[in-house]
């Protein structure tokens, strides 16, 4: 059994300094959200193992503030080829994960993270603003036979659902 938590970077701030798309920054209303599902999935005992973030830096500030929050204390890797890839880029990224890697988080951008979201669980229409975070489980031995159709999504979170739970600041 694998474990895949998909996470959409927090709120970016479009007023910033008039920066690339991949150097924007969070927004004050997006790092709060970002430490709020850190904390969430603590709570929760669904720790990630390990996470991969988009080299953006709304992605990587996402994870980190989300690890620092709820007191992770595994590794965040950073990648260019997950900032707004293609579902199939995405399969093919999963994939090559080391196999004893269990609970994993995936930290990216829409529309990427909806489509694949969607093609993984085997259809539907799925919305993650800024900060979502969904639960998908999958049936397999190993990361290299994740295809399409192979997930069950357990859960969609959005930080406005947990506002009012005593997980904030």
């Amino acid at each position: 059994m694998k474990e895949l938590e998909l996470l959409r970077h927090a709120k970016s701030d479009w007023l910033a300094e008039s920066r690339e798309d991949h150097d924007r920054p969070l927004s004050p209303r997006g790092v709060k959200a970002a430490r709020l599902m850190g904390r969430f999935l603590s709570g929760a005992d669904l720790v990630p193992r390990r996470v991969f973030s988009s080299s953006a830096e709304r992605a990587v500030r996402t994870a980190e503030l989300a690890a620092r929050a709820g007191g992770w204390e595994c590794p965040i890797e950073t990648s260019r080829t997950l900032y707004l890839p293609d579902p199939d880029s995405l399969f093919k990224y999963l994939r090559g994960i080391d196999e004893e890697q269990d609970r994993i988080l995936l930290v990216g951008h829409n529309p990427s993270l909806e489509e694949f979201l969607s093609l993984l669980v085997g259809g539907g229409t799925f919305r993650l603003p800024t900060a979502s975070l969904a639960m998908v489980t999958l049936t397999l031995s190993t990361w290299s036979e994740c295809r399409p159709g192979t997930g069950v999504l357990q859960w969609l979170v959005r930080p406005k659902l947990l506002a009012g739970l005593g997980l904030e600041e």
